[in-house]
């Protein structure tokens, strides 16, 4: 379940922090489909919080589709979750990175393909 992104204090609500968790044991496959998450109470207790506040984490992902829970035995990850929260992230991805990137290759004159070899070159080097 740990992904090595604990919850913290960093202004974001604790239960967004407990959804995102489990997202990301989701994405890296640490959580794999069909896969029991653990419970709230075992969330609540990790991470020292109200177990109310690791329901509303979890709820939220339910509510989203990426978890189901099977009723007097718990929650598990949907099929499809991971595909779902990879095509999200790269949607995000794109907003965030990716048209501000743009944007100002534009005011730079640049066009498709010298940002295309910039991100060859930068990408050959890391």
């Amino acid at each position: 379940m740990d992904s090595g992104v604990g919850v913290k204090d960093d202004g974001r609500p604790l239960f967004l922090q407990i959804a995102e968790q489990l997202e990301g044991s989701i994405v890296d496959g640490t959580l794999p489909e069909e896969a029991q998450v653990p419970s709230t109470n075992e969330l609540a207790a990790f991470h020292r919080i109200n177990p109310a506040t690791a329901a509303k984490g979890v709820n939220q992902l339910v509510a989203d589709g990426v978890l189901y829970k099977r009723r007097g035995i718990g929650m598990f990850v949907a099929t499809g979750a991971r595909t779902q929260l990879l095509e999200r992230r790269r949607e995000d991805f794109a907003r965030q990175y990716v048209a501000p990137l743009i944007a100002e290759a534009r005011k730079l004159g640049m066009d498709a393909e010298e940002i295309k070899k910039l991100i060859d070159t930068w990408g050959d080097e890391s």
